[in-house]
């Protein structure tokens, strides 16, 4: 077996993985859900390789997630659902048919993308999924049989509220403006401060997640990504506490010698050098 450029031999490589003789065998007892986590781990170091603007890393990483999808279309091509050339199938299928602008005939080009034309298409691939899902004798919903239940369990904390309430936006319910979500999430403090004097811990866990829930829903009407402002924010802070390890480094001291004044005093010159 010799690396190639071509997919076949990464498709060759997974199968010889998991056959059952002679191939390894921590792959071949591995399932759908144990490997989950892994392609979730491997979607994020993508997007940490993209954010420190490493394209060695980048490579690899994209690499590893393609890995992940020839892994599970293996796992499902052994239980004879499908094989990885239906994956490519289905997902240039699907870009094709929501890109009538770009693909479609003279007219179509022409015509651009019309308003409402990217629901609409979305809408008529769900009900050929619902189909779909008759035909196999499955419960024709999808993910469930609430309005909301089509957003992904597995999502990040935040990206999942931005999705729910993105959803429900949709349909109406969602804040006019920005300004009366500040009065909302106000209000959650308030309740917040309240399960703090009460000492009742699901109460506190339970308002501070709705603190969460209400500052996502400003950030959405400000047009800022919860998560991307949080990561960036996670940076920040390490950037402005690994300043203060190395200023207490050229001291001769360490992080654990150090007082609370000490680090508070090179934190505030951190803010204005990082």
């Amino acid at each position: 077996m010799t690396p190639s450029k071509d997919i076949s031999r990464l498709i060759e490589i997974m199968a010889a993985l998991r056959a059952p003789v002679g191939g390894c065998p921590w792959d071949v007892e591995q399932t759908f859900s144990t490997i989950a986590p892994y392609t979730i781990e491997e979607a994020y170091e993508v997007a940490d390789a993209i954010q420190r603007g490493d394209f060695d890393d980048l490579r690899e990483e994209l690499g590893d997630l393609l890995l992940q999808v020839v892994y599970h279309a293996r796992m499902a091509e052994e239980q004879g659902e499908f094989a990885f050339p239906d994956v490519v199938e289905a997902i240039t299928t699907k870009m094709i048919r929501r890109h009538p602008h770009v693909f479609g005939d003279d007219h179509a080009r022409s015509a651009g993308m019309a308003k409402g034309m990217w629901e609409k298409i979305k809408s008529q691939e769900k009900a050929e999924k619902r189909a779909a899902r008759i035909a196999r004798g499955q419960d024709p919903e999808d993910n469930g049989k609430g309005y909301l239940d089509s957003v992904p369990l597995p999502l990040p904390a935040l990206t999942r509220a931005l999705k729910l309430q993105e959803k429900a936006a949709r349909v109406g319910f969602d804040w006019g403006a920005a300004a009366p979500i500040l009065d909302k999430i106000e209000e959650e403090i308030g309740e917040l401060r309240q399960a703090l004097a009460a000492g009742k811990s699901d109460a506190i866990r339970d308002e501070f997640g709705d603190t969460l829930f209400a500052l996502v829903n400003l950030g959405r009407h400000l047009g800022v990504d919860s998560e991307a402002s949080l990561a960036g924010t996670n940076d920040k802070f390490r950037n402005r506490f690994h300043y203060i390890e190395r200023s207490l480094d050229e001291k001769g001291k360490s992080l654990e010698d150090a007082t609370l004044e000490e680090m508070e005093e090179l934190w505030q010159q951190a803010k204005g050098k990082v």
